[in-house]
């Protein structure tokens, strides 16, 4: 796909996409390329840089990944951290009770606990909240 800047001879300036530049040529030659202000067929291409993509693939400063990959862990364990000290945990009735807090049937608190993965799939199909709570990261001084 490729897309062009075109004006007509109104000067109303517009955008539109085309398969090719073969098919902008076709296209306007038979008359079918109109501007969508005044409806003139008298249009043509304006002049415009052509938008190149990079094929180089970069990737961050050694030490600017770290800095990312320590961050994302120290937010994880603030996560966690949060959870653990407010939340209730339920252990492997997560699932059982998180269905009965949405249905009413037992008392709206935070809770935390472990569900299986068909568990978790038929509390979301159901429309009952749920989210996975993020591992503990590993001791910042155990990692190499």
């Amino acid at each position: 796909m490729i897309r062009y800047a075109l004006h007509c001879d109104a000067d109303h300036g517009f955008e539109a996409w085309f398969g090719s530049s073969s098919d902008y040529d076709d296209q306007s030659a038979r008359g079918l390329v109109e501007c969508p202000f005044c409806g003139s067929r008298q249009v043509s291409k304006q002049i415009m840089a052509p938008a190149v993509a990079g094929t180089k693939r970069t990737t961050p400063a050694p030490e600017v990944a770290q800095n990312m990959q320590t961050m994302m862990m120290e937010m994880a364990r603030e996560v966690r951290a949060h959870v653990e000290q407010n939340f209730d945990y339920v252990g492997d009735a997560f699932a059982r009770e998180a269905r009965a807090i949405h249905e009413g049937k037992s008392e709206k608190r935070e809770i935390y606990g472990e569900a299986t993965p068909a568990e978790v799939k038929a509390l979301k199909e159901d429309g009952v909240p749920c989210a996975a709570l993020p591992p503990a990261p590993p001791d910042p001084a155990k990692v190499n």
